[in-house]
């Protein structure tokens, strides 16, 4: 790429970006009330996605033998980990942690 065409992307992803961030302020302005079907959405779209995101991840594990055991020891260590602390960010953290320690130290 060249310079001008660097500069030209840069600008198109820092707008982009500045729009998707900006839009919905300016829609939705503080004094207004979203139609019922935003605040549906803003209910539902968090679950779906993570339930999205869990088949993203499990979409080549392979349930026969031993290759699935450490994605569903994972995924049962996030539950129990989240039911007990609540901290989005820890399960997160830990289940990476648990299954990064299984995949390389337990089933490698």
């Amino acid at each position: 790429m060249t310079i001008t065409q660097q500069i030209v992307t840069i600008l198109a992803v820092v707008a982009g970006t500045m729009l998707t961030r900006f839009l919905p302020f300016l829609i939705f302005p503080e004094g207004r009330k979203p139609p019922k079907y935003i605040t549906y959405l803003g209910t539902v779209l968090p679950y779906a996605v993570i339930a999205l995101l869990v088949v993203y991840c499990l979409r080549e594990a392979v349930f026969a033998s031993l290759h699935g055991l450490p994605e569903l020891l994972a995924i049962a260590f996030i539950v129990l980990l989240h039911r007990w602390r609540k901290n989005t960010l820890l399960s997160i953290a830990g289940g990476t942690v648990f299954y990064m320690l299984l995949v390389q130290n337990v089933f490698g």
